[in-house]
């Protein structure tokens, strides 16, 4: 009953969430709680009061503070808000795609994902869509990409972005690689001759992503197999686009450099 108690004090009231989040940067005074509320004391007073019986506060000369219990909570109870928060917000995103080829180790921090929003291609709109993706890859400093779907426009802009001394890093499938190959073999060796350039080949994976120094994008197959061209899951904050580093990190250390054709 009592970790019922403790659990209902955090999640059945946003503000007493918001109090132990807000002490957990630092102690505040009441009239500061109150500020960042912008309530009066009425409003606030009882909240504290039922985290104090809690032992989740204290108050010290003055100050409202976490007790220590406060603050292992704290610690805890963020990242997992955090995680249903990503979840929650693109929902179907994840529920309708097909997850394998994402690795636990990232699934275990999909809380850093919280910002990310899904992009959907209407097809009155699609242009649209696709200019905005552009723009943005061409308005980065860096550009890391792993794919296992061929788009003919590629292998020219990698290339056009290696002529402007852009760091790119690329991964391909074994088939995407013999597509490329056959079809675009000039472009891709005049862009193996770039020191600031690198091109891979994974064995196989059902996912496709663009990380650069400006965005994430991560598109994935759907349960059935099909690779999904019209949901984009996109985040500009530096926790989706180290997320998407990380996971490309993991890729490239288990892909075949390929350094001449």
């Amino acid at each position: 009953m009592k970790s019922s108690g403790l659990l209902s004090i955090l999640t059945f009231s946003e503000k007493r969430k918001d109090i132990l989040f807000i002490l957990q940067e630092s102690p505040r005074t009441l009239s500061e709680i109150k500020d960042h509320f912008d309530v009066k004391s009425p409003e606030i007073l009882p909240r504290l009061k039922e985290m104090e019986t809690s032992n989740m506060i204290i108050r010290q000369d003055g100050m409202y503070q976490l007790t220590s219990l406060g603050r292992v909570a704290a610690l805890y109870y963020k990242p997992f808000l955090d995680t249903l928060t990503a979840i929650e917000t693109n929902e179907d995103f994840w529920k309708d795609h097909d997850l394998v080829a994402i690795p636990d180790m990232l699934l275990g921090r999909i809380q850093e994902l919280k910002e990310c929003r899904v992009m959907r291609d209407e097809h009155e709109h699609i242009y649209d869509t696709h200019k905005t993706f552009m723009d943005n890859v061409l308005s980065s400093t860096r550009f890391m990409g792993f794919s296992s779907i061929f788009l003919p426009s590629y292998p020219s802009m990698f290339l056009e972005m290696a002529r402007k001394n852009i760091p790119v890093s690329i991964i391909v499938t074994p088939n995407v690689f013999f597509k490329i190959k056959s079809e675009h073999n000039s472009e891709i060796e005049e862009f193996l001759k770039y020191k600031n350039t690198s091109f891979h080949v994974y064995d196989n994976a059902k996912i496709a992503f663009v990380v650069t120094d400006r965005f994430l994008s991560l598109s994935l197959f759907f349960k059935n197999g099909t690779f999904d061209p019209r949901s984009d899951l996109v985040g500009f904050d530096s926790s989706s686009i180290k997320w998407g580093e990380d996971l490309f990190k993991h890729y490239k250390e288990n892909a075949i450099e390929i350094k001449n054709l």
